[in-house]
């Protein structure tokens, strides 16, 4: 299981030096940003659109808020366990970065001296873009589309093979998903709890305007009797 990939007839090396070789077409410029958008902009990309979902769900403060954070709580928990997980796989496979097997790599990034088999990167990013879409479908097809875009960086700065990519792809997704119930269950209850906490329920949903206000008076949502009678 060393090795997953040693002869460039191999489709999979094929597709490492046809993504990689657009490095060394681009100018110098581009390939610095790709190197700090792969390496660094996307996970705080990510980091930022799980912000903003919890901020959208926390201001429509609907009946299903708790249960919304609670998938949405479980995206980044689920991206720390499935690189967890990761650990032994790379240590069971053992397979070398291709910079170290294969001539001619434009590699925009050094010191990566771990094993390639499966990126981090494109665990982490699909585990939260699938979390991300268990939650909130509209911020979850953006979120996958950001984790793509990381699986491209990887293959382009030339630290990873594809099947690398692929490979933290099916491990984020499947982390997610069969572990997505369980942790749904034992999240929601914890998050109603902190919906109907008068500290911290604004966490949950944004505090009402009504609040505060005694009981019995007529609010603005109230019909009058003469609504009534129209």
């Amino acid at each position: 299981m060393a090795v997953l990939a040693e002869s460039g007839s191999n489709p999979d090396v094929d597709l490492l030096y046809d993504i990689n070789g657009l490095a060394k077409d681009a100018p110098h410029w581009f390939d610095r940003v790709m190197e700090f958008v792969g390496e660094y902009g996307l996970l705080v990309a990510m980091v930022l659109l799980v912000v903003w979902c919890w901020w959208t769900v926390r201001r429509r403060g609907d009946e299903d808020a708790p249960a919304t954070l609670a998938a949405l709580v479980w995206a980044p928990l689920a991206a720390a366990i499935a690189v967890l997980v990761n650990v032994p796989i790379r240590g069971f496979v053992e397979r070398p970065r291709p910079f170290l097997t294969h001539q001619g790599l434009d590699v925009l990034i050094s010191g990566k001296t771990d094993y390639s088999f499966v990126s981090d990167h494109a665990t982490i990013t699909m585990a939260m873009g699938v979390g991300l879409f268990v939650a909130h479908r509209r911020f979850g097809l953006v979120g996958i589309a950001l984790a793509l875009a990381e699986g491209f960086c990887r293959v382009y700065m030339g630290v990873h093979y594809p099947t690398d990519v692929v490979g933290g792809f099916a491990l984020g997704t499947a982390v997610v998903l069969l572990l997505s119930p369980l942790a749904t269950a034992l999240l929601t209850p914890v998050l109603k709890a902190v919906g109907s906490s008068p500290r911290v329920g604004g966490l949950v949903r944004r505090r009402s305007a009504t609040v505060g206000v005694v009981p019995g008076a007529r609010t603005a949502l109230e019909p009058t009797d003469r609504d009534l009678a129209a």
